[in-house]
């Protein structure tokens, strides 16, 4: 006997290609993040436990927006969780894209800092709602609106390999 397939519950290969969607938005935004504390000058090694400035809480949330991508990276889909993953680490961005804009202020890193937190705020949409990660109108949304934190990163030079120390 088989279980009917209920029509508000996406087939395996739809969570999949959510899955690869969401996880795909995550690793964008978690580029930009360490992009944008790289250009601020903020190493890894930062990261505190109870983080007690703006450089630490950036370096603090890109490990901990890694621990959740590697997490989520090869697990079976849940839309619910990977867009979660792709929203925390969106939040990520904008925590270390407020650093880089404070290192080195001026208008292509305030347009930066500003595309971050409207990719947050989208991802968040994205994340809940009454049917957290499988909106496609919110998905997609967030996927524009990630799409321009990257372009307005690269304008505001937080991509790249890092600088060379002196």
């Amino acid at each position: 006997m088989s279980v009917p397939v209920r029509s508000d519950q996406p087939e395996p290969a739809d969570e999949r290609a959510l899955q690869d969607q969401h996880l795909a938005r995550a690793r964008s935004a978690y580029e930009r993040a360490v992009a944008a504390c790289r250009a601020a000058g903020i190493e890894p090694d930062r990261a505190e436990i109870v983080p007690t400035g703006p450089a630490a809480r950036a370096a603090n949330a890109v490990r901990l927006s890694a621990r959740s991508l590697a997490e989520r990276e090869g697990r079976a889909p849940d839309p619910a969780a990977d867009a979660r993953c792709a929203r925390n680490a969106a939040a990520t961005a904008a925590t270390a894209a407020q650093a880089a804009h404070a290192h080195t202020p001026g208008d292509l890193t305030a347009t930066a800092f500003q595309a971050a937190l409207k990719a947050s705020q989208a991802a968040a949409e994205a994340a809940g709602g009454h049917s957290p990660g499988r909106d496609p109108a919110l998905t997609a949304r967030a996927d524009a609106t990630e799409d321009t934190a990257v372009a307005a990163a690269r304008r505001a030079g937080w991509t790249g390999a890092a600088r060379a120390r002196s």
